[in-house]
């Protein structure tokens, strides 16, 4: 037995409440080398015969998901007293027999488990420390609208030199199309017709840039978009049709052309903003770049290298009380549903457990979504976000389908090992993107083969979390990376796929008809063959499978639900099929 491999961790991922009075318990150990898991379990202070015997339960671990290097195994148990002691007795292939607990692995012995010898604790079941996230964003599908390149329904807002609405062009870093708020209230009822009931906002504030991420002043609506009498509409519109607003909060940096920056570039170390930002030496400065957005030698902090959005230091006081009144003030006034946050993984923690007891006391059920591309365990705990916009989660689809950088197997070990760095109740909530205003288009990540983006679209709205829709990508938009994944939204059927549109509204039609089963049941991996290009699993009553490979995949269904290039029992290259 490799007890080196074998790993749990209390008040964590490894254990944890599910519910108010339901915990889940993990338990990871080396790939194939763990034959039974056992958990002992129970109330610390229960003893029986003459307190000589801890009064413990047991219950057999159940081996759910498998990396390439390792097993995990789960089970769930409640104690009605709210407080547990737990160890585990673990059996490998190979015969040996040893108890794991909270001071480390030992030889099993009866008495270590009958005097629960070091067991590990959990002292009381606290609803209130209890990862919680809305219950409605389970049922969610989302659409992402990045405002400037949806729809211009207003052209008296058209600044000087706004470009004719073209789907077809491709859009340059400081190009003006003219989309607005009401561009998106004229086309409320196309969502609908989707069957979307989320929208994500890239920025609506006040700002200089097509994309609004420099914001100039965050209470009040960019006016090329709008105003707030008319976002006031679009949010009503849309509540009205049972679609949930999101809002995208940049508090990372700011724009340079905020009042808060500018007076630190007329008063310099005199301002009173000075410390509202990281000037690493005064004065606060840089050297132009023939690259609008790069400079080398700016001597303030800023997100990336970008000269014009200097960091802000979220550790002030001022700071703070002005980005929770921005964030409590959208909630109060305007009803909103949800903040993404941008840039969420360089901000401080404190911070961010300010905006979430922020958030949490203006609106009940508030969803709270975190730019991290990376693994986000510690934003996820409870006290800061809800999910995370799920790159590394997605990534591993798209390399393993498309990109081919990793094989199917290792795919697959990606995704479970994803799965299990984060609570349930998290992977339920986590944003799965293919794409975004960040990434190439996934039609261009899969070099215009639109059956196997239909294959991707399908494999990832099966899985844990929520899908999000790209404007656009329901017509088979296309585009490469920033600023080619920004093209205008295509309006005119002559640059519409309709067909891609069918396949995208019974896909959320499908999402939204197995709701339950897709948030709750477990990933059950059926075969993975990297041979012949072939992934099959399952998930509660639902049965899929995917090829990748040049040769036809056999299957057999009751009933088939939703596919794409099947003849017969045959799923062909490119093809899948969802089926009972």
């Amino acid at each position: 037995m490799n007890k080196a491999a074998i790993y749990h961790r209390p008040e964590s991922e490894f254990a944890y409440l599910y519910t108010k009075d339901i915990v889940h318990i993990r338990l990871k150990g080396a790939i194939n080398e763990l034959e039974d898991v056992e958990l002992f379990y129970g109330d610390p202070y229960d003893w029986i015969n003459d307190n000589t015997t801890w009064a413990s339960k047991s219950i057999q671990l159940k081996k759910t998901l498998s990396t390439i290097e390792c097993d995990y195994f789960e089970t769930e148990v409640s104690v009605p007293t709210k407080r547990m002691d737990y160890l585990f007795v673990i059996t490998g292939v190979d015969g040996e027999k040893v108890v794991l607990n909270d001071l480390g692995i030992f030889p099993y012995k009866e008495t270590l488990v009958s005097n629960k010898y070091g067991a590990y604790r959990l002292p009381y079941f606290h609803e209130t420390d209890r990862f919680k996230a809305p219950d409605w964003v389970k049922k969610t599908v989302w659409y992402q609208i990045f405002p400037e390149r949806f729809a211009n329904g207003d052209p008296t807002l058209n600044r000087k030199g706004v470009k004719a609405w073209d789907p077809a062009e491709n859009p340059d870093r400081q190009d003006f199309y003219g989309g607005d708020l009401q561009g998106v209230l004229d086309h409320l009822d196309h969502l609908t017709a989707l069957g979307v009931n989320g929208i994500y906002f890239t920025p609506v504030f006040k700002a200089a840039s097509n994309h609004k991420y420099d914001t100039e002043d965050y209470l009040e609506i960019d006016p090329e978009f709008g105003d707030k009498a008319l976002f006031k509409k679009v949010i009503s519109a849309a509540h009205d049709r049972g679609i949930k607003v999101m809002l995208d909060a940049v508090f990372n940096h700011i724009g340079d052309l905020s009042d808060q920056w500018q007076d630190v570039l007329k008063n310099q170390q005199a301002s009173k903003y000075a410390d509202w930002f990281h000037v690493n030496k005064w004065p606060a400065s840089y050297t132009p770049d023939p690259d609008f957005e790069y400079a080398g030698d700016a001597t303030y902090d800023t997100f990336a290298f970008t000269p014009h959005m200097p960091k802000l230091n979220t550790a002030n006081k001022e700071v703070q009380a002005h980005l929770l009144h921005i964030a409590k003030y959208w909630i109060d006034e305007f009803d909103i549903d949800a903040w993404r946050l941008d840039v969420a993984d360089e901000v401080d923690h404190a911070f961010w457990k300010k905006f979430r007891a922020t958030c949490d006391g203006a609106k009940d059920d508030f969803y709270i979504l975190g730019e991290v591309w990376h693994s986000a365990q510690p934003w996820l705990v409870g006290d800061e976000f809800s999910s995370v916009m799920n790159y590394a989660y997605t990534d591993a689809i798209k390399d393993g389908f498309i990109n081919k950088k990793i094989t199917l197997d290792q795919m697959v070990s990606n995704i479970n090992a994803q799965l299990m760095l984060y609570r349930k109740q998290c992977n339920q909530v986590m944003f799965n993107v293919l794409d975004s205003h960040d990434t190439p288009r996934i039609l261009s990540i899969a070099h215009g083969n639109k059956n196997l983006m239909k294959l991707v679209e399908a494999f990832t709205y099966l899985q844990p979390g929520v899908p999000c829709i790209y404007y656009g990508d329901e017509y088979a938009l296309d585009g490469e990376g920033d600023p080619d994944c920004r093209k205008c939204m295509p309006w005119d059927e002559a640059h519409q796929d309709l067909q891609m549109f069918e396949f995208f509204k019974s896909l959320v039609a499908f999402r939204h008809d197995y709701a339950e089963t897709l948030s709750n049941a477990a990933m059950d991996w059926k075969i993975v063959d990297d041979k012949n290009g072939i992934v099959k699993f399952e998930r509660g009553e639902l049965k899929a499978i995917f090829n990748v490979g040049n040769r036809p995949a056999y299957f057999v269904a009751d009933q088939i639900i939703l596919s794409n290039l099947v003849e017969g029992q045959n799923v062909l290259h490119y093809g899948f099929a969802i089926y009972e």
